[in-house]
């Protein structure tokens, strides 16, 4: 069976980024959430973020929430923010893949990957 995860990694600091709100959009035939999640304190969802009959092939969305974690942080930061909501769209065409969508997150700059 396939699975979605991710990992949030401050880089700025150092450190996971715990406590950070994220969404997960489905975007094919319209646009639905399919589920909230917020990260603990490794800076990752406790389980997967879409698995078992729920998981399928097609085009998704997750809609990190960095403004507000980065607020929390007692960073200096501009205002506005450089970065608030950073969405990542992907497609799954794996029935049975790992999709691992990691972001590594600054105030000013952001990176993912399909990781493993």
């Amino acid at each position: 069976m396939g699975r979605l995860t991710t990992h949030v990694l401050d880089t700025a600091l150092g450190r996971p980024a715990e406590g950070l709100a994220i969404e997960l959009w489905a975007l094919d035939g319209g646009t639905r959430l399919v589920s909230s999640h917020v990260t603990n304190a490794d800076g990752r969802i406790d389980g997967p973020i879409l698995s078992g009959d729920g998981f399928a092939c097609g085009t998704y969305e997750l809609r990190f929430a960095a403004g507000d974690y980065l607020r929390k942080t007692g960073q200096a930061l501009p205002d506005p923010l450089f970065l608030d909501l950073i969405p990542i769209r992907f497609g799954i065409a794996e029935q049975d893949g790992h999709y691992h969508v990691p972001l590594l997150l600054s105030p000013f700059g952001y990176s993912t990957y399909r990781g493993s």
